[in-house]
Order: structure tokens, then C-alpha cells, then sequence
């Protein structure tokens, strides 16, 4: 299935994407795609109710509608660094031995196409497109990175969007960085994984004013997404509806020889195969 949130920003209403034209609206069976809907195990019965909707021809067109984040905002978002040797390089940093993990404040999530808003004292702000997972049920101390499967819920596109001053010269706390109003964009869908036939090899790409900036595939991560949930459960307690960032490749902003920063203007655009598309615009802050 591909779960989405469409309507305005506080009222989005759960649909599931049948085609580039059409959902099923399922608002009169899940009240939202939140912490309570995944704890409920229901997405098996979710996929029946939309392929018995779709048989009976109960499908609506889209009609402009803005595109919420696929999911509510969850407890956690949790963040993984350096996750492609290749951006490792660029960045100047050692490849890690085990996966870097900081947080991003939940109040940063918002809808793929929403615009994003540079914080007041950034000087560098800058791009990072992603692979998200979301968490399908409370997950602690798995025994295996295969167990690590039935705790997904699914993939979705992420912008990790990131203020390298804050983030870097501001004593170490990547988390500063990343943590102003705006700076998590997700969706437009929220993917299960038996739509996804192998998470690894999953094109990636980043415009930034139509020029290509990013472009990458999943299949050269470091911790693979199943190694990630199994490692981050011997650590912590992940709820359902968590959202985990899983890294960039590489052609970030700071990457380039100058760098190069967002300003006031530039639209972003970028995508992962198979996960669909966003598309924000850049505003001045506050």
C-alpha cells in the first residue's frame, strides 16, 4: 500500500494512493496514520478494506489537495550519520564502525511539498535527501537484524534539512542542526514493505533550482535499514509510527569546493525510486 495524509496542515485526512490520480479514502475506518493505528496491528486489515473499496469502484480523484506528511508526528525521530562511505569522504569524517545516532525534534516534521524555513542566525543551511522507516510496533532488544523486518511499517522519502553552523561549530551538537521548524519533510507516501522487492537498491536524487546536486542509491549504505532498527532497539525503546532517518549520500551543500548554501528562493526537489517525489520551497526565517 501507499499510505498518505492529504488536506490542510492539522486536518489531513488518511487516504491510500492507488494511482498518480486516485485514492481510497479510508478516514471512516482509521482515524489517522498516528502511534495508536500502527500499535494496532491493523495494517493487514487496512490492505483488504482498500482492495475491497477499489473492487467496488469507492475510489476518489485527487483534486489539489496539499499532501501531509504520510503519518503523524511521532514520539521520536531518530537520525543516523554518515551512513554512505561516499558522503563520509566528502564530509571529511571516517567511515563509522557502528552507526552514529542523534535526534531530531519531532516538530519538524511536515508535509513533502510545504516550504521549508532557514532559522534566524543561519549561515549555512543545506539539503540532505533520505531514506526514512517508520516503526510498525513497539521494538526492544531484538535477537536478530531479520526480527528487525516485522517491525517495519514501511519507507518513505525524507529531506533531512540541516544548518551545518549550528550543527558543527556550535560544540558538537549535531542535533542543534537539525532541529529548527520545517526541517524534516516526509512523503508523499508512506510505503509498506512488500511494495519495496529489495530496500537496497532504491535510486536517490536532489535538485536544488533544476540543478542536480545529489544523486545516489541505497544500495551503498553503510548499516542496511533492518541493521539499523536491530541496532537502535539494543539502545532504546522505538514506538510505533518512529521515524528514523537513515542517511544521505553524497553532493550535500558543505560537499562542494566552495560550499554551497540554501537561500531565500531556492526550490528543492528530490526523490527516491519507487517512493515518490517532493518539492519545497526555500523562505527567509522569521
Amino acid at each position: 500500500m501507499h499510505l498518505m495524509r492529504i488536506g490542510e496542515a492539522g486536518s489531513e485526512k488518511p487516504v491510500a494512493r492507488i494511482d498518480p490520480d486516485s485514492y481510497v479514502d479510508l478516514s471512516d475506518v482509521v482515524v489517522d496514520f498516528n502511534e495508536a493505528f500502527f500499535a494496532s496491528g491493523d495494517l493487514e486489515t487496512l490492505s483488504a478494506v482498500v482492495a475491497e473499496r477499489v473492487g467496488r469502484g469507492v475510489v476518489s480523484k485527487f483534486a489539489g489537495e496539499r499532501i501531509g506528511s504520510p503519518f503523524a508526528r511521532p514520539h521520536q525521530i531518530l537520525c543516523i550519520g554518515l551512513n554512505y562511505s561516499d558522503h563520509a569522504s566528502e564530509a571529511g569524517m571516517p567511515v563509522p564502525s557502528e552507526p552514529i545516532l542523534f535526534t531530531k525534534s519531532p516538530n519538524t516534521l511536515i508535509g513533502p511539498n510545504d516550504s521549508v524555513r532557514i532559522p534566524r542566525g543561519s549561515t549555512k543551511p543545506d539539503w540532505e535527501v533520505e531514506l526514512g522507516i517508520v516503526i510498525g510496533k513497539r521494538t526492544s532488544y531484538l535477537d536478530s537484524v531479520d526480527d528487525a523486518r516485522a517491525s517495519v511499517a514501511g519507507f518513505t522519502v525524507v529531506n533531512d534539512v540541516s544548518e551545518r553552523s549550528f550543527q558543527l561549530e556550535r560544540n558538537g551538537q549535531w542535533t542543534k542542526g537539525k532541529s529548527a521548524e520545517t526541517f524534516n519533510p516526509a512523503g508523499p507516501w508512506l510505503v509498506t514493505p512488500d511494495e519495496i522487492e529489495n530496500v537496497l537498491d532504491l535510486g536517490m536524487w536532489l535538485d536544488v533550482n533544476g540543478v542536480r546536486r545529489q544523486t545516489g542509491s541505497t544500495s551503498t549504505m553503510i548499516f542496511d535499514p533492518y541493521f539499523i532498527v536491530h541496532y537502535l532497539s539494543q539502545f532504546l525503546v522505538l514506538e510505533p509510527g518512529d521515524l528514523i532517518n537513515t542517511g544521505t549520500p553524497p553532493g550535500v551543500g558543505m560537499g562542494f569546493n566552495p560550499p554551497v548554501w540554501l537561500e531565500p528562493g531556492d526550490v528543492m526537489e528530490l526523490g527516491i525510486e519507487r517512493l515518490g517525489k517532493q518539492r519545497q520551497l526555500v523562505l527567509e526565517p522569521r
